[in-house]
């Protein structure tokens, strides 16, 4: 019997689960407090220039992808550009490229390190045989932590043989296995690794639980894409699918309360609107849940959604540039990090990510659009002093960086501003612009993780801080398992 679904907050992970669920017959409302959707995957414009927020590598597009199996689901194809060389990694000692072949790959970083070639092997051979075991549980994608009989049940049905190689290394750091290899003390190494993990895992080594960094190592091999336009081609095809499923969508809608209303839920947002409804998603940031909540339901969410409600995870310093490129000696890449060897957050390291020549989408001809994003803590921004000065030392910081790597970059630059923490508030709803979710360590990880159920019949959540975590794909998962949790059906 169809459902009234109300959906609050059209992130990646809201949309997939309203989208998802309209698909399947249910009457979805989906409220979203801006005027864009997306979320931290979304955009917006400046004059004739089109800037992705914040996501811009496209994963879990290749066949059998998270994101590739809702697309596919909901009949809506997404143009995307595989590819082959998925992004620079520019090091103090080290250039490194990361190529989607994974024989290439290992080859190309025994290069730099060639007294170390049989170690790095036999680390590579166990990551991706790690990775291979860890994905065969993604097609079932069984839900963690289970938190009914029929959650523990999926999970057991999902389970195999071959996944009994994986309990030696549940509760290991991806720094006991580089211990393990002799690779611990091979700085540069462990650095460039470090580099990919706190774009991805919001950690680095020392503390990243061992079977997420492997998925997170080996994920660009099964697949980058570059998708034109940007990432909120996800949010639109997601959107434009679910009113064509019958679904209602609605923008600058804040909703301020939420209550019971005999065995379903009233919600209000801040028009005075109200809506009534059998089940609802909350994608919303989770720490602003408690606050549209009374406090005798409050009291009833679980604990570790209430400690998360509590917690802090890192901010931002975004930078949002066009540039001129025939005043470079050649066009930007699509994707690169640079990385001064100070760090990896308050502008010594930084994700670059440029749109591709001929992308009219997001540039004219003959310019590009270019997101720079750098991890900060939050203490950083607490004053107006300290504001203004992180916002103007981080982002000279990462100018200067591009500069060495990329002569005349400053005066190709045609349009430049800041997305600082409060400027993520404004237009991500975040408090103290958190993003990225929680850095997915041995205590926050898989059966640590904070589960889509709230803990109150009928009110789930989902957003890069629930299970599976943070990106596009963690966001995704986490919508789709509450999709099935009010369908009582698998959907995909």
């Amino acid at each position: 019997m169809p459902q009234n679904v109300l959906v609050i907050g059209a992130g990646i992970g809201g949309l997939t689960a309203a989208a998802l669920l309209a698909k399947n017959g249910d009457r979805v409302t989906l409220l979203e407090a801006s005027s864009e959707l997306g979320g931290c995957a979304g955009k917006f414009k400046r004059h004739k220039f089109l800037f992705p927020a914040g996501a811009t590598l496209g994963m879990g597009l290749e066949s059998g992808g998270i994101h590739e199996r809702v697309f596919r689901f909901l009949e809506k194809p997404l143009p995307i550009e595989p590819l082959e060389t998925v992004m620079e990694m520019i090091h103090p000692d080290h250039s490194f490229i990361f190529l989607k072949d994974r024989k290439q790959h290992v080859d190309a970083i025994i290069s730099h390190f060639p007294a170390y070639e049989s170690k790095i092997r036999a680390f590579y051979r166990e990551i991706y045989a790690t990775a291979s075991i860890v994905r065969t549980m993604m097609d079932p994608l069984p839900a963690l932590p289970p938190q009914t009989a029929k959650e523990w049940a999926a999970l057991a049905g999902a389970i195999r043989p071959i996944h009994s190689k994986l309990l030696p290394h549940f509760n290991k750091t991806l720094g006991d296995r580089l211990k393990r290899h002799g690779l611990s003390e091979l700085t540069a190494f462990r650095h460039m690794l470090d580099g990919l993990l706190i774009d991805s895992m919001q950690t680095g080594s020392d503390d990243v639980s061992y079977l997420l960094a492997a998925v997170a190592l080996d994920i660009y091999h099964e697949g980058a894409f570059y998708v034109p336009g940007g990432l909120y081609r996800f949010a639109e095809l997601m959107g434009d699918s679910l009113k064509e499923n019958g679904g209602v969508l609605k923008k600058r809608r804040t909703v301020t309360q939420l209550a019971r209303s005999g065995k379903g839920w009233t919600a209000s947002d801040h028009r005075g609107n109200k809506y009534e409804a059998d089940a609802v998603i909350v994608n919303a940031p989770i720490h602003l849940l408690p606050g549209m909540l009374p406090p005798e339901l409050t009291r009833q969410l679980k604990k570790p959604l209430l400690e998360g409600a509590k917690g802090e995870t890192w901010t931002t310093l975004t930078l949002y540039i066009a540039v001129d490129s025939s005043k470079l000696s050649q066009p930007l890449p699509p994707f690169r990090q640079i990385s001064t060897g100070d760090g990896m957050a308050e502008g010594a390291h930084f994700f670059m990510s440029a749109s591709l020549p001929g992308d009219v989408l997001r540039a004219p001809a003959g310019f590009q659009t270019v997101t720079i994003s750098t991890h900060s803590k939050a203490g950083h921004w607490d004053t107006q002093e300290k504001y203004d000065t992180a916002r103007e030392t981080l982002s000279e910081r990462m100018l200067q960086a591009i500069e060495q790597q990329i002569p005349g970059f400053r005066d190709s630059i045609v349009h430049l501003e800041t997305g600082a923490p409060k400027a993520w508030e404004r237009f991500t709803g975040r408090p103290n612009g958190f993003v990225g979710g929680f850095p997915q360590t041995l205590d926050s990880a898989l059966f640590n993780a904070i589960s889509h159920r709230s803990g109150i019949s009928g009110l789930y959540v989902c957003g890069d801080h629930v299970f599976p975590g943070g990106g596009t794909i963690g966001a995704a998962a986490s919508g789709i398992h509450a999709a099935r949790s009010i369908a009582s059906k698998r959907l995909i």
